[in-house]
């Protein structure tokens, strides 16, 4: 599996990693499986959030109660998660309110500590952003979480970089990551850069330059839902053929099959994201992760990003 760097943190993980936000879906010994497939293949990056499961925690618990089981020691693997999203907790998907409160920071991440039974998580994000939150307490929650050895990096998730810059104005930990949906068919990140100074729908800047800010100051973008798009999983969808007819094609030559060159597609962008995968599938990891080491062509990559039904000016 190929490592890359975490933002600037020294911290080395996989390209390819894994959340773990329907592992509830599993048996016991289905979610055992699941968790030393990807390890032994190098998968030894698990992305939980407080708000996953189907009651609060009720993903961390899982994960935690399963993985206490197996014969991995924790300082091999590299635990993060999420807080800020409140309420209702039907399995992460929506949230009432967000709250970046220092009491709820600190809060959720005991909660998270003894639900993944650990004693430290390696990373910690800020799941959506909260519009009535302080950069100060955010400041104070994170020195107490760094400096008592419960978090040891920090970043931030469906940030924009005006967002990210005010955390950063109080903050005396670096922000290493930004968590983003990006795939074949969800492509906003990518899209407004090639349609400059025009009027189309694609010159629409929704993300205020995010790829670029993140390349910028040395953010690792993690893309979650890589290989959903509009209506869902984009794979075997008859309303993108194309892009699936290109990704077999294009993948023949490799001797893979389209899920994997969706995944080697996102890897292919100079900026080292990290795929989150989400899959529950031993079967499916093993298969995803064959991505790790391939790199397509430019033509090839551009071949499949108009397959999307993406155009180029």
């Amino acid at each position: 599996m190929k490592k890359i760097e975490l933002g600037k943190s020294g911290l080395m993980v996989p390209n390819v990693s894994l959340g773990v936000m329907r592992i509830e879906s599993r048996s016991k010994a289905d979610a055992k499986r699941t968790i030393q497939t990807a390890y032994d293949l190098g998968i030894d990056f698990f992305d939980h959030a407080d708000i996953y499961g189907k009651t609060l925690g009720g993903a961390e618990r899982y994960f935690g109660e399963a993985f206490s089981e197996l014969d991995i020691p924790r300082d091999a693997v590299t635990l993060q998660s999420k807080v800020g999203i409140r309420g209702p907790f039907n399995n992460g998907i929506k949230g009432e309110f967000y709250d970046f409160s220092k009491e709820h920071i600190i809060q959720t991440v005991e909660n998270s500590l003894a639900n993944l039974q650990t004693d430290y998580l390696d990373s910690l994000l800020l799941h959506r952003n909260d519009t009535l939150f302080e950069p100060e307490e955010v400041a104070a929650a994170f020195d107490e979480l760094h400096s008592s050895g419960k978090v040891r990096h920090f970043g931030v998730s469906n940030h924009t970089p005006f967002q990210i810059e005010i955390l950063k104005k109080y903050l005396n930990q670096e922000l290493v990551t930004n968590q983003l949906q990006f795939s074949a068919a969800h492509t906003g990140l990518i899209d407004f850069g090639f349609n400059v100074n025009r009027k189309n729908r694609e010159s629409y800047d929704h993300d205020h330059g995010l790829l670029d800010y993140s390349r910028l100051h040395d953010m690792t973008i993690q893309t979650w839902s890589p290989v959903r798009g509009d209506n869902g999983v984009f794979l075997n969808d008859p309303e993108y053929q194309t892009l699936n007819d290109t990704l077999t094609e294009i993948g023949v030559g490799y001797g893979v099959d389209k899920e994997v060159m969706a995944i080697a597609w996102i890897l292919r962008h100079p900026a080292n994201m990290q795929v989150i995968l989400g899959t529950m599938t031993p079967e499916r990891i093993e298969n995803y992760a064959k991505a790790s080491h391939i790199t397509i062509t430019r033509e090839e990559w551009y071949q499949i990003y108009r397959a999307a039904g993406n155009t180029l000016p």
